[in-house]
């Protein structure tokens, strides 16, 4: 059978790929990320909210290609922190700058802080642009704290300092399956699952 409907999923992130394949893989869609579609541009994330930085790489991606476009804009908000690093969460301390990196900064920081004020929450926009012309955005997000030291190899970004009190563990720690019911990135995918299933 083959598949003539494809999705062009705005990222060149092969863990957020992943995680993407596995929760709308079963729409019948040919999921691409922009580099396997052969699509480059350079997109000017200037929004102030997450639901704006979606839309522009949405809006972007949609001109080079007649499909559907989705694109996300997802982000650590650390209560402590003025819910930096919100949407500069890719950009924070320099985008070249590694995870490593980044999660201790943000743990020296929390140096001290008492666990009830350790708050966070992962915060993930989808937005999708239809050949038509349609724009939907779905938001979601998923709280919990932040840990003391990184732990878990299954994530990436912040994950390994982003603990769940329920679960008991970081993100990072957390089964693939365990991590799409739960996270930011898997509720918005899900909610916007429903709009792909009406085309």
């Amino acid at each position: 059978m083959k598949m003539s409907k494809k999705i062009i999923f705005a990222t060149g992130n092969e863990g957020k790929m992943k995680e993407i394949r596995e929760i709308l893989g079963d729409l019948g869609y040919e999921i691409l990320s922009m580099k396997e579609a052969g699509i480059s541009v350079d997109v000017v994330e200037d929004g102030t909210t997450f639901e704006e930085n979606a839309m522009i790489k949405a809006k972007a991606i949609s001109e080079a290609c007649h499909e559907i476009v989705l694109a996300d804009d997802s982000g650590l908000e650390v209560d402590y922190m003025n819910k930096e690093p919100g949407v500069f969460s890719a950009r924070f301390m320099g985008e070249d700058t590694s995870y490593h990196i980044k999660n201790q900064a943000i743990i020296d920081r929390l140096e001290g802080v008492p666990e009830e004020e350790r708050t966070a929450r992962f915060v993930c926009v989808i937005a999708a642009v239809f050949p038509d012309g349609r724009q939907v955005t779905k938001r979601a997000t998923i709280e919990g704290i932040i840990g003391y030291e990184e732990k878990g190899e299954n994530g990436f970004g912040y994950d390994p300092i982003f603990y769940v009190p329920e679960y008991g563990k970081t993100t990072a720690e957390l089964s693939p399956e365990e991590k799409n019911a739960i996270s930011h990135r898997g509720k918005a995918l899900t909610a916007m699952k429903e709009e792909l299933r009406r085309g």
